[in-house]
């Protein structure tokens, strides 16, 4: 349950950016996203239930592993290949893919959650958003920019898994941007050569010509050389054996919550209630 004290959501000016965010959740499906399956308000807060994902987060296993084998990063890959497919065929674009938000259910399948980034794109935004290290090139030059930035995004995540370390890294946001602009990328010599030449493909600092972004979108990175020996109607049907099959404290899977860190939850029970006035502003969530 995604609880948020609506007074908060005033003062932070985030009105918009959360009833954006219930839309696009309103919308999608997908057994490789974590689904909403409720949402309501009261007078003071807005509440938005989803389904639980009881594997943990796929940044807690990559940084146990240090690095993934091709084949654990391929099968990862594949199943994020078909959600960012599936969201750009709604038109919307997902802008903050990493291994944060990337979950495992209790069989070790991906499931990929926190859409408050996400944004339902006619043509092109401007907005800088996400993460650093993920970022896309035109989203820094503030040159405009549409689904390609979730491909990049892509060619970040699988040096990630292969490599342990992002492609683009500092200490500090600007020297990983200069490094993001610069487009050069360092190897270690135990790279998948195959891998090696899909992350090239998408890590194309022209969009027009990055891998997933051209007139075949989606399909030229399923038919990349990397995922040959997949047959994808047997991906989207979860009949892939997972890499990872998350082990559990509990004999119950359905309600294990140990694979998560444990956080302070904020009192949500002593937000204030809103006026009239201030409610007509969530009149639509």
């Amino acid at each position: 349950m995604k609880i948020l004290a609506m007074a908060d959501v005033i003062r932070l000016k985030q009105i918009e950016h959360v009833k954006n965010e219930k839309n696009i959740l309103q919308e999608i499906d997908h057994p490789f996203i974590v689904n909403m399956r409720w949402n309501s308000k009261d007078d003071c807060c807005l509440y938005m239930l989803f389904e639980f994902v009881s594997g943990g987060e796929l940044f807690s296993y990559l940084r146990n592993a240090g690095r993934f084998d091709s084949a654990t990063a391929n099968f990862y890959a594949c199943e994020i290949v078909l959600a960012l497919e599936y969201l750009h065929s709604l038109s919307i674009v997902y802008r903050d893919l990493k291994p944060e938000n990337l979950l495992l259910d209790r069989e070790g399948h991906m499931k990929i959650t926190d859409f408050g980034f996400a944004k339902k794109l006619k043509d092109r935004t401007w907005t800088l958003c996400g993460t650093p290290e993920y970022l896309a090139p035109e989203i820094i030059q503030s040159k405009g920019h549409n689904k390609a930035v979730d491909w990049w995004a892509l060619g970040v995540l699988i040096y990630e898994m292969i490599v342990g370390y992002p492609p683009f890294y500092d200490d500090n946001p600007f020297g990983i941007y200069e490094k993001i602009l610069s487009g050069k990328i360092e190897w270690s010599r135990h790279v998948d050569p195959i891998a090696k030449d899909l992350v090239k493909k998408l890590l194309v600092l022209d969009r027009t010509k990055r891998l997933g972004n051209m007139k075949n979108g989606a399909e030229d990175v399923k038919r990349h050389r990397w995922f040959k020996h997949l047959d994808w109607n047997v991906v989207i049907r979860k009949q892939l054996k997972p890499p990872i099959v998350p082990t559990y404290v509990f004999s119950s899977k359905e309600d294990d919550t140990s694979n998560f860190d444990d956080y302070p939850e904020t009192d949500w029970k002593s937000v204030r209630s809103l006026d009239k006035i201030e409610m007509q502003l969530f009149e639509d969530f």
